[in-house]
């Protein structure tokens, strides 16, 4: 858990002494719990992702055993600024990296009030001695001038295109989402409903769990993914503890605000296809889907997402978020639109810096002489 205080060279502070106007800090991880998720939430109204939540970074505890971690900060009287939480695994090679970007592989950002108190954070991250890599952030992110400013003349920084996330732009013709599609498209939809009505009673529903509801139906929903495909490829959140753990007390963290939203397609009463989301700045984020094998010629999934798109643009949200990435599926099918984003790696004057960009530059060279598809 990130708590706060001060671990930036100097004495530390307590949260409510006086502190300078602007200054940087790293908040190490003991103090005042209370205070820094206060300040997070206040600065989560300006974020882009539900991933820079103060919630997100709590839930991510038990995927973050064992490695180091860092909250790199901006204070400005007796409040945060900025803040960027990082870890890194142990052992001499380990770089940097945003917190939860290699155990969940979703975007995430900066936490910011304006792009002068991003700044402030350059001479944090000329302090960094090891290599820092971020995966996937934003095309237009704040991260980017900082780090340009922060290696000039201590490092090199390399930006790179990363899979965009995908999204769908809401308004009101998406209260029949069918009318979208093609003639062709629509025949298929009719077809997997007619297949579905013939197994039984079809019903479709978007809950929002109190939180003494919220336990027994997040089973039932892993429940339906677990009969899935994704049981065998192992990433099935029934079949893997410690994510089972982050995504209950994310989504139980969301139930308890009002935020969380399960989706189900049901037959006869049996849940045959569900989706895990929730609902943040006036979107619909779609964190996990699945449905059972043993149902799939009526393209379960396929019929619940046009629920969640009528349902979500009744509700007036401003898009439907997918998150992950932009797979094939997504663009032949639901949507073309997306978020831009980038691959940022910095590699400091150092020697664990040098050993990073001899590393990546063998595996660049490497792709580039593999011989390209005709």
């Amino acid at each position: 858990m990130y708590h706060a205080r001060l671990d930036s060279g100097a004495a530390a502070d307590a949260p409510s002494a006086p502190i300078l106007p602007v200054r940087a800090a790293d908040l190490a991880a003991t103090g005042d719990p209370d205070w820094l998720a206060a300040e997070w939430e206040r600065l989560e109204a300006g974020g882009r992702w539900p991933t820079q939540t103060h919630a997100f970074a709590a839930a991510l505890e038990p995927l973050l055993t064992g490695q180091r971690r860092r909250l790199l900060c901006v204070l400005r009287d007796s409040a945060i600024a900025a803040l960027l939480p990082i870890c890194r695994a142990p052992g001499w090679r380990a770089r940097w990296r945003m917190a939860g970007s290699c155990e969940l592989f979703e975007p995430g950002d900066l936490l910011c009030e304006g792009a002068d108190d991003a700044a402030a954070l350059t001479a944090l991250f000329r302090s960094l001695d090891r290599p820092l890599s971020l995966d996937r952030i934003p095309a237009d992110s704040q991260l980017l001038p900082v780090l340009r400013s922060a290696m000039k003349g201590r490092g090199w920084l390399s930006v790179r295109p990363a899979p965009p996330c995908p999204m769908i732009r809401l308004d009101e013709s998406w209260r029949d989402p069918e009318s979208r599609f093609n003639a062709g498209r629509r025949s298929d939809f009719r077809r997997a409903a007619r297949r579905a009505e013939a197994l039984g009673q079809v019903t479709y529903e978007t809950l929002t769990p109190s939180p003494g509801e919220f336990d027994a139906l997040f089973d039932e929903a892993i429940g339906v993914e677990a009969r899935s495909w994704k049981r065998e490829a192992g990433s099935a959140i029934a079949v893997d503890r410690l994510r089972e753990t982050f995504f209950r007390r994310f989504f139980r963290a969301a139930a308890t605000q009002g935020k969380f939203r399960l989706s189900f397609l049901r037959i006869d009463g049996e849940a045959v296809a569900m989706q895990l989301g929730l609902i943040w700045s006036g979107r619909y984020w779609l964190f996990k889907i699945g449905h059972d094998d043993r149902f799939g010629k009526c393209s379960p999934g396929t019929l619940l997402m046009l629920h969640a798109l009528r349902w979500a643009a009744g509700q007036k949200l401003e898009s439907f978020e997918l998150l992950g990435e932009t797979e094939a599926w997504i663009t032949r099918f639901w949507t073309q639109d997306h978020h831009a984003c980038v691959r940022v790696r910095t590699y400091p004057f150092t020697a664990a810096g040098m050993i990073a960009f001899a590393s990546d530059g063998a595996v660049w060279a490497w792709q580039r002489l593999q011989p390209r598809d005709r």
